[in-house]
């Protein structure tokens, strides 16, 4: 924001002597607050904000911040995305129940709020079935489940009858993808399409798969052009107006199903793989579209781009790699940042995502070759943990 000309004032939880000098280099103001999803404290910091001078827009960037924004976007008249959005992307099922009532092909789906409901469900859709929290983002919390036992028991854990309320879900075969945009006034003016090899839920639970996710380049190929349309219709409706989005979608014997939406950029440093792929400063860019309604470049779609995660053979310390050597001599060149924590860093859950552990991004002009080059570096990389 402050590089295309705002005056920028950051909210946050850390003391403001945290701040490194490049930081506070680029703030005109900065106001801590205990939470930033406590909504009185966040709209006191915002209401001092604007005795000093005008505010035209509030931006949060995580899931989780996005209603609490919304509400005191609304508070206190600054422009942007609604509480109704807001709400509408953060509530799966809600969700899903607007948009099958605008025509989006969806999962069936239910708020589950008790067992028997989650049982009634089960039984007039059938399994599988998917179990996600309400509010989650990707796969966060995310279950399968093939039979009734087994569903009492995840809704049980996830305390479902003791005041928890979940998501409920028609499994959907399929490949999965995701629609990512910077939308302004509702229109999508960058369009992005991403695939995951394998699916998340397949990904996030099994150690032995080095997933991988690739962004083509062949965006503007005629098999996209109903992809393309489901997310734009998404972005109306919804009413979104000017905002990064994220859109997980499946496509399989069923046709091609809407998954979710969240207002904001994705995760796992997707807008860096994008950067790469596509010669363009897509975080200078997102700040031309909040501050001036515009943006100064379109992508290039030189390069199919992507990140490969490196997963550790063990919880533990990381003890060293093998085949790295190999894959920079063979691929150095299409490397664009790489992740590689030293002998003794502690390892995470491969359930914390592409990025907890070791991981390297990269582009390649073609999409195909992309992917093979994936497939090699999964099967030559070993990270070695104990």
């Amino acid at each position: 924001m402050h590089s295309v000309g705002a005056r920028v004032t950051g909210i946050g939880e850390a003391h403001p002597s945290q701040l490194d000098d490049e930081l506070k280099s680029w703030l005109h103001g900065y106001e801590q607050v205990p939470s930033v999803v406590d909504e009185g404290a966040l709209y006191d910091a915002v209401r001092r904000c604007q005795k000093r001078e005008w505010v035209d827009r509030l931006e949060c960037t995580i899931e989780a911040h996005i209603i609490t924004t919304a509400k005191v976007r609304e508070a206190t008249k600054i422009p942007g995305p609604s509480v109704q959005s807001a709400m509408l992307c953060r509530d799966k099922p809600m969700m899903k129940e607007f948009l099958r009532k605008h025509d989006i092909p969806c999962a069936q789906s239910t708020g589950v709020d008790t067992i028997e409901e989650g049982l009634a469900f089960a039984r007039r859709v059938g399994f599988p079935l998917i179990v996600k929290p309400r509010a989650g983002a990707g796969a966060s919390g995310t279950t399968r489940v093939d039979e009734e036992q087994h569903l009492v028991q995840t809704l049980r854990e996830m305390n479902v009858g003791r005041g928890a309320s979940v998501a409920l879900e028609e499994f959907i075969e399929g490949h999965e993808g995701f629609y990512d945009t910077l939308s302004i006034n509702g229109r999508p003016v960058f369009e992005f399409v991403s695939h995951y090899y394998p699916n998340v839920l397949d990904a996030m639970r099994n150690r032995w798969i080095t997933p991988y996710i690739v962004s083509t380049n062949r965006i503007d190929a005629s098999g996209y052009d109903e992809l393309k349309a489901m997310g734009r219709k998404v972005i109306e409706v919804m009413d979104l107006g000017t905002t990064a989005t994220h859109m997980e979608w499946f496509v399989g014997p069923k046709g091609l199903k809407f998954s979710e939406i969240g207002s904001r950029p994705p995760g796992v440093g997707q807008w860096d793989v994008y950067a790469d792929g596509n010669d363009i400063d897509i975080y200078r860019e997102w700040a031309n579209a909040v501050v001036h309604g515009r943006v100064e470049r379109r992508p290039s779609r030189r390069f199919a781009s992507g990140i490969i995660a490196l997963r550790p053979d063990r919880d533990g310390r990381i003890r060293g790699y093998e085949g790295i050597d190999e894959v920079q001599r063979r691929f150095g060149q299409y490397i664009c940042r790489a992740h590689l924590p030293p002998a003794g860093w502690p390892t995470q859950p491969i359930e914390a995502g592409y990025m907890a552990n070791a991981w390297i991004q990269m582009r390649h002009p073609d999409y195909d070759t992309m992917r093979e080059i994936f497939e090699i570096i999964g099967r030559t990389v070993k990270v070695r943990a104990g």
